[in-house]
């Protein structure tokens, strides 16, 4: 797969806000499809896809204990989608400095 590939796959995964969630929970560590499914107001099927919407992309994966499927995060395509968006940073940057200016003179044009 192109990173290409790879990196859309990620996008349309993180586009969801449940897989999201998803995520953040496995940053906390390793957890099974009944514990990720727990916060959620959705059928364990409706959880189950959107996992494999995410281990499809590549951002999680599935080992095996005893009976389990325990789910992990894997980090590496969520270093992709920074790396990405990592290099249009110069623009927020400038943006900001603007605004912050912008900021500054406003209050100091209102403590006059």
């Amino acid at each position: 797969m192109t990173s290409s590939n790879q990196l859309d796959l990620a996008f349309a995964a993180l586009a969801h806000p449940a897989r999201r969630a998803i995520l953040a929970q496995l940053a906390l560590g390793e957890a099974t499809v009944n514990d990720l499914a727990e916060p959620f107001e959705m059928s364990l099927p409706a959880v189950s896809r959107h996992i494999r919407v995410l281990e499809d992309a590549g951002l999680i994966s599935r080992g095996r204990k005893a009976q389990y499927r325990p789910c992990a995060l894997n980090a590496a395509p969520l270093k992709a989608v920074a790396s990405w968006a990592d290099q249009y940073r110069y623009i927020w940057d400038a943006r900001f400095d603007v605004m912050d200016n912008l900021l500054k003179t406003m209050k100091e044009n209102s403590d006059e």
